[in-house]
């Protein structure tokens, strides 16, 4: 397979991540650089590891994934968000932003990437090679969510406390764009 094709195809399955890292930029409280390595990572190992597990699920899998991976990721995304719309409606102006848990940056990890493990899923039906996809998805992955996060984290000093209401718009938006895409496009 060549390289400029995987290229292209991680940045297609890292823009989702790209949008959760400018969500999380914008709503987190003091995001330190510890915190944006932990996000970054996080969602660039899932959509790493993810198609290498659809490589090694291979073709039975497909069409069962297939049938819910926009459902799944529609739900998280929208629960997401939805709490995260709450929070920035009720809590005053002095109480802090948005904090990630580990258990909502998991949700988001898992969500962005379920389309990768249908990606696996392809390269092993196509009987292409998997270390150097599951290489370069990670990276691009790594790389568009560490410039999120600093696009976020720039927009969210613009934005106050509005920021955590736009950012659960916005994994709202994205699980919606997941879910018309898987229901109408393909």
């Amino acid at each position: 397979m060549e390289t400029i094709s995987i290229i292209l195809i991680a940045i297609g399955l890292s823009m989702d991540s790209f949008a959760v890292s400018v969500t999380n930029g914008l709503t987190i409280t003091d995001l330190t650089t510890r915190k944006i390595l932990t996000i970054s990572f996080s969602l660039a190992i899932f959509q790493g590891l993810m198609p290498l597990l659809g490589w090694f699920a291979g073709i039975g899998v497909e069409k069962y994934i297939q049938e819910i991976d926009h459902w799944v990721a529609f739900v998280l995304l929208g629960i997401i968000g939805i709490k995260m719309i709450y929070e920035g409606l009720t809590k005053s102006e002095d109480s802090k932003m948005y904090e990630l848990s580990p258990i909502t940056l998991l949700a988001q990890s898992i969500s962005t990437s379920i389309d990768a493990f249908v990606v696996g899923i392809s390269f092993a039906l196509l009987g292409w090679p998997i270390i150097k996809p599951v290489l370069i998805i990670g990276v691009t992955t790594l790389i568009f969510s560490l410039i999120g996060l600093q696009v976020g984290q720039y927009l969210g000093r613009k934005a106050g406390k509005s920021a955590t209401i736009i950012g659960g718009l916005v994994l709202i938006g994205i699980g919606t764009k997941i879910l018309i895409e898987h229901l109408y496009f393909q």
